[in-house]
């Protein structure tokens, strides 16, 4: 499952929906969207997510926070290292061998080191801890 597809079908179930019924509403088969959920297909068009956003009604900032998590929801990703240290390339080649077999607390660190990364990077004069 992507995140994007565990955001609808939290939505789905929130607002008391069935897969069928919402697949009719959007103008995508019912077998596209259960894919979409698990995980199966890619990115979601443009269109296709203003059509979920309008049909669950949604206001726009949880609408950009919907679009934002169908950019992260790619089930297959492709780093480009081109130009990059060797070592850059062994990592991203030795993480994409890996994240299968990776335990989630493992992955929670990973993803919490990199926020603070990003944190750090955003606000330089307010450093956050060390990773």
């Amino acid at each position: 499952m992507t995140p994007f597809g565990e955001a609808i079908r939290q939505l789905r179930e929130r607002k008391g929906v069935n897969q069928k019924d919402m697949a009719s509403a959007i103008g995508v088969t019912p077998a596209y969207l259960s894919a979409l959920e698990h995980g199966q297909r890619g990115k979601p068009s443009f269109d296709l997510l203003q059509r979920i956003a309008g049909y669950f009604n949604i206001i726009w900032d949880e609408a950009d926070d919907l679009f934002a998590v169908a950019g992260m929801s790619h089930p297959k990703v492709a780093l480009d290292t081109v130009g990059l240290p060797a070592s850059y390339t062994a990592f991203a080649n030795r993480l994409a061998g890996m994240i299968r077999t990776l335990p989630p607390d493992v992955i929670e660190d990973l993803d919490a080191r990199l926020s603070r990364w990003e944190q750090d990077r955003q606000n330089p004069g307010n450093p956050v801890e060390s990773c």
